[in-house]
């Protein structure tokens, strides 16, 4: 079997992301040489790739579910939003500078030629290629210079599915809509349908099926039911919700859970890394927006963010800064990650991301932070004997692997340090506040469990018991398994092979409500 295929949405957020998972997954455990591709992705979500770049979190997951080490290949555009109308731009894993819609159009034909000919090479290389459309097809005013959904389909000649997420409701208008409003040359791709998320009797939906297929003459090609276990890896959803719960926790081990209020900056970056506490039996995790929701909570984190310095101002309007402060000088645990350690210190040096040049932080740890270019973009290996500051559960050295995404250095700290990275210091603690460039340090696990243990004597949660058994490798790896049940069972598999195999069927009708 050789081809590629765009996987499309309705809308963002509809499925495309885990369907290209489960795809991927069950391509690789058939023995099939597959690889994923995002050409163009808007996330602040993203991860360090071996060869040195950065890419959406998305694709990353997905290059794990084909049995590949992430790459900048698999997503060579990524635009991460800074504020409403300006995005900084990564090309090929590098950010080149900031850019606004307008004069991002400016990048577009050299841009597309790069899609095209990192889409080839992949082609050559792997026999299948699994691609994933940005946002909606259906979004006519930016068809012009598209190059992530039809107008990648179109130059590649890809056949389209389009997923619709029916727990959103309208999901039969939003299918026959996209291929509606579509010009005639692009409609001839539309090869098929998938509605995801479905709840109840498949027979109910299959009159509005049929219909759909007489209406458009593309058959639906599968209907994936909703699986509350699937949550790992979310690329943005987690971040827009407010008092949103994490994950999917079990029961405590001991007779005590263990809060964790995880702060929504508007900004917010690399939202997952609160998903390894998620996955910790008796850990409750919440998305919050509002400083009440801090009361109770036995561990409070500050994530990443795009913004460090305009989400630091936002944190003192909406009142977390005094609460913060309020918290830490009674000894409740607090974690800052990346820009949310920086906030941390007493000032930032900013004239890169901001421009906003000298400004205080909340003072809760004894530390400078200066902005500067390039990027840090790194993975790290950090060693500490104790991982809290206290003693240690665990005899001798305690290794985490993390990855650095930040422009913002370290210029003065009289704190004692959290980890050392090859000899160097890295991270603050100070009583029951830690602050880490590191994302994803909270994945290694022995790490983990030593610092919760710590976080719970803190907090004095001292009915929380540490599980021994959870590995968040494991976990994401089950997930993955499960996106490719979910296809495997549900999906006209031999009708995706015949696409994959053939491209779109030549007898596509086009629908004369679309755009001539």
């Amino acid at each position: 079997m050789k081809g590629a295929l765009l996987v499309a949405g309705t809308t963002s957020d509809a499925g495309k992301s885990v369907l290209v998972a489960g795809l991927c997954r069950m391509f690789a455990r058939r023995g099939v040489r597959v690889a994923p591709f995002k050409a163009q992705n808007m996330s602040n979500n993203s991860v360090v790739t071996l060869d040195g770049g950065e890419i959406g979190r998305a694709q990353a997951l997905q290059a794990r579910a084909c049995g590949l080490e992430p790459s900048v290949r698999f997503n060579p555009i990524l635009l991460k939003p800074g504020s409403d109308r300006r995005s900084q731009l990564v090309v090929r894993g590098e950010a080149i500078g900031t850019v606004g819609a307008r004069d991002y159009f400016q990048h577009r034909q050299r841009l597309r030629a790069l899609v095209a000919d990192e889409l080839a090479a992949l082609r050559a290389e792997f026999d299948v290629v699994i691609c994933e459309g940005a946002g909606s097809p259906a979004e006519i005013n930016l068809r012009a210079t598209d190059l992530a959904n039809m107008g990648l389909a179109r130059a590649s000649g890809l056949p389209v599915l389009v997923v619709g997420d029916i727990d959103r409701g309208g999901v039969l208008a939003h299918l026959f809509g996209t291929v509606a409003i579509m010009e005639p040359e692009d409609q001839r791709l539309i090869s098929g349908f998938v509605v995801n998320k479905f709840r109840g009797d498949v027979a109910l939906l299959r009159p509005g099926l049929d219909r759909l297929t007489e209406l458009t003459g593309r058959p639906t090609l599968g209907v994936i039911p909703f699986a509350e276990e699937l949550w790992l890896d979310a690329e943005d959803s987690l971040a827009t919700v407010a008092d949103a719960a994490v994950g999917r926790s079990g029961p405590p081990r001991g007779s005590e859970w263990l809060s964790v209020a995880a702060i929504r900056l508007p900004r917010v970056s690399n939202s997952t890394d609160v998903e390894a506490l998620a996955c910790e039996p008796g850990v409750s995790v919440r998305w919050v927006t509002d400083p009440s929701r801090l009361t109770g909570a036995d561990l409070v984190v500050i994530p990443g963010s795009k913004s460090t310095v305009d989400d630091l101002a936002w944190l003192r309007r909406k009142g977390f800064a005094a609460a913060l402060r309020t918290r830490a000088v009674h000894g409740g645990p607090i974690l800052g990650i990346c820009g949310g350690y920086q906030m941390l210190g007493t000032r930032i040096h900013d004239t890169v991301e901001s421009a906003a040049g000298t400004v205080d932080g909340l003072g809760l740890l004894d530390l400078e932070i200066e902005f500067a270019e390039p990027k840090v973009l790194r993975h790290s290996v950090a060693t500490t004997r104790t991982a809290a500051g206290a003693p240690s559960r665990t005899e001798g050295p305690i290794t985490a692997h993390g990855y650095e995404i930040h422009h913002g250095r370290v210029r003065a700290s009289g704190d004692p340090h959290w980890l050392d990275v090859e000899g160097q210091h890295e991270g603050s603690v100070r009583g029951a506040v830690w602050g880490t460039h590191l994302h994803g340090v909270l994945e290694s696990d022995a790490f983990r469990r030593d610092w919760l243990a710590t976080v719970a004597a803190a907090a004095g949660r001292t009915g929380f018991v540490v599980a021994e058994d959870v590995s968040v490798a494991d976990v994401r790896g089950a997930q993955l398994d499960l996106m490719a049940d979910l296809v495997e069972y549900h999906l006209d598999v031999d009708g995706i092979e015949r696409l994959l195999a053939a491209g779109a069927p030549a007898d596509l009708p086009i629908l004369t409500t679309g755009v001539s």
